[in-house]
């Protein structure tokens, strides 16, 4: 199965997300996470994620007869390769992008849903316009990894929230040219 089919489910998608941050969660622990999607439906999917490489197990245990298993994210295995994005019909992308919005939407209604204290203040949402040329572009990747390498490192820890970060490029279209409408 190729990655953009396997990760663009919307369920799995939830899963991989859940798993963000260096967590390490059992299948009842993710259930207790993704509380719309049935037991079984869930753990069909825990299982076909781990069978593609996408979450190890890093522990078991045996829990009133039955194995729990405890699940990491294989990271790199959990994005969509350069290869196979360049090898996308604009079609697939647009499926891609959806998928990728629909989840950010959810996730952000999950979040009102809690009646957050300080939603201006937690979550933050902003379009801004840069004038680059390739090359600049590129170093401000670069600059972006820089910045958020480190902190994607941090454990969990007293004090720390997990927080969840998106982002989205996308080149304005050209203006026309003189010779066009």
């Amino acid at each position: 199965m190729a990655s953009a089919d396997l990760l663009l489910h919307p369920v799995r998608l939830r899963i991989v997300k859940a798993f963000l941050g260096d967590r390490a969660l059992t299948t009842s622990q993710l259930a207790a996470e993704i509380t719309d999607v049935p037991p079984g439906s869930l753990y069909r999917h825990v299982a076909k994620l781990t069978r593609a490489g996408v979450l190890q197990v890093v522990a078991e245990r045996r829990v009133r007869g039955a194995v729990e298993r405890t699940y990491t994210l294989r990271a790199p295995a959990a994005q969509i390769q350069p290869d196979e994005a360049r090898a996308m019909t604009a079609e697939q992308h647009t499926q891609a992008f959806t998928a990728y919005v629909a989840g950010l939407l959810t996730d952000f209604d999950r979040y009102v849903a809690t009646a957050p204290p300080d939603p201006a203040g937690e979550a933050g949402y902003r379009a801004g316009a840069l004038w680059l040329t390739d090359a600049e572009f590129a170093q401000l990747l670069i600059d972006l990894q820089a910045v958020f390498q480190p902190r994607l490192a941090n454990p969990p820890a007293p004090g720390r929230r997990r927080r969840m970060v998106y982002t989205v490029y996308l080149p304005a279209p050209a203006p026309p040219g003189p010779d066009e409408p």
